[in-house]
């Protein structure tokens, strides 16, 4: 499903755009942390306000895991616009989830956030190596899943919020088609969503990431 959105996406901002002198597809996984950040809002079934600082756990290689793909329509040998899709996860630690009551709160399948970018590339600067750096605007359509010890139980896609992404990377040509690449990339996304029951949560996400993958040219 997921990929499937991605994949709309790129197909839909591709028929909006002229045809560009090159076309990069990209795909990546990669190591994810998270930073504190608060959640407050309302438990589920009338538990009461609640505001807590969380240190969110990223989990990137359990299943399902990190990952990412996007699609870089260049219109120059540097200047380039796309489309990119980040499934990141966040997991709440035990000792909140035990003070809130929940026994589940997670965005484990997961913390999705689309944007729209512009891409700045420098080829041929220090030889077969590219640096590049982007960013992007967008929204963040994480997969709630919560357990309550109140009855609640929410599990499913939610429209949170808007979304923000920066990178920094460098790629490397296999041959003429293949490429790698290795990037930091940091996401940034406010969240407000609702729990089955009534409750409600609101907290910014952010996420700082070291991919590396591979791209496809034509």
């Amino acid at each position: 499903m997921i990929l499937g959105v991605g994949a709309g996406l790129a197909l839909g901002l591709g028929a909006a755009m002229p045809v560009m002198a090159e076309t990069e597809l990209s795909v990546y996984l990669g190591w994810q942390t998270l930073p504190h950040s608060r959640i407050e809002g309302d438990l589920p079934n009338g538990g009461g306000a609640y505001d807590e600082l969380v240190g969110w756990e990223g989990k990137p290689f359990t299943m399902p895991p990190y990952y990412g793909a996007r699609a870089t329509w260049w219109q120059s040998d540097t200047l380039g616009f796309g489309v990119e899709y980040t499934h990141t996860k966040a997991y709440m630690p035990d000792d909140v989830k035990s003070r809130l009551g929940f026994s589940r709160m997670e965005f484990s399948d997961g913390h999705n956030v689309a944007t729209l970018n512009v891409m700045k590339r420098w080829p041929e600067k220090y030889g077969k190596v590219t640096p590049y750096v982007g960013g992007g605007l967008g929204v963040a359509f994480p997969h709630v899943d919560a357990v309550h010890g109140s009855g609640s139980r929410t599990y499913g896609f939610q429209v949170t919020g808007p979304a923000a992404r920066l990178m920094a990377g460098a790629s490397m040509p296999i041959n003429d088609r293949y490429s790698v690449f290795g990037e930091y990339q940091f996401t940034y996304s406010q969240n407000e969503g609702t729990f089955d029951g009534g409750g409600t949560f609101k907290t910014d996400i952010k996420t700082n990431a070291l991919n590396v993958g591979i791209s496809f040219n034509f």
